[in-house]
């Protein structure tokens, strides 16, 4: 798919995290296989279920009575093994782009599993980041993406979202937002978003009196 020149230009941006900034696969593996084992469930079921909140996975994984401290326990592994958690190309070189005050996270990840991978990444915390804790709904609700542009101060329908998941793509068109998928792990038809690239390296982001201007690097 070949970009357009600019692809637009935007009040603000806000990115997902896992797949998106950083790569946090190895790091994620590692805790679903320990919390298979630990609880007895299938480690290749787990794995299917990675990036979604948490509590959402062990609800699906677990009995009822068991989901709230399989959730706990997930994100306990996650948080204190950040070994292999990096910054994608791009990431550092976009986050330093956008003014402080016109970029946020919005995120699956909850508040405590962020602040380690942030720091694992060794990326810059905006000053604006939603988990999974600050909304009703996570992804593929359009919650995060709404408190986000709230917190920024702008309209949705003026704010540009770079995710790597369908959930995620969808949230985001379900609060106005443009779509920029990135193609860590799916591919252009199932991203389904406005436009796609292969990292945060593929783009440009201008800062200027309008906006923030977007483009192809």
């Amino acid at each position: 798919m070949s970009l357009p020149e600019p692809l637009g230009t935007f009040d603000a941006v806000i990115f997902d995290f896992d797949g998106t900034l950083a790569d946090s696969h190895e790091s994620m593996m590692n805790a679903y296989r320990v919390f298979a084992a630990e609880y007895g469930v299938d480690y290749k079921l787990a794995e299917q279920y990675t990036g979604m909140p948490t509590e959402a996975v062990a609800k699906i994984l677990l009995p009822p009575e068991l989901a709230r401290a399989g959730g706990l326990r997930i994100d306990e592994l996650e948080s204190t093994n950040t070994g292999g958690v990096v910054a994608l190309p791009g990431a550092v070189a976009a986050l330093a782009a956008i003014p402080p005050d016109r970029q946020a996270i919005a995120t699956s990840c909850t508040d405590r599993l962020i602040a380690a991978r942030m720091r694992a990444a060794d990326l810059p915390m905006p000053a604006v980041v939603v988990t999974r804790d600050m909304v009703a709904e996570g992804k593929p609700a359009p919650d995060s993406f709404l408190l986000a542009a709230e917190r920024l101060g702008v309209d949705p329908a003026r704010c540009v979202v770079l995710e790597d998941a369908p959930a995620g793509v969808r949230g985001a068109k379900a609060a106005g937002c443009a779509t920029i998928g990135v193609r860590t792990r799916y591919d252009d038809e199932a991203l389904a978003s406005d436009w796609c690239v292969d990292t945060l390296a593929d783009l440009r982001f201008v800062a200027t009196d309008g906006g923030i201007v977007v483009t192809p690097a």
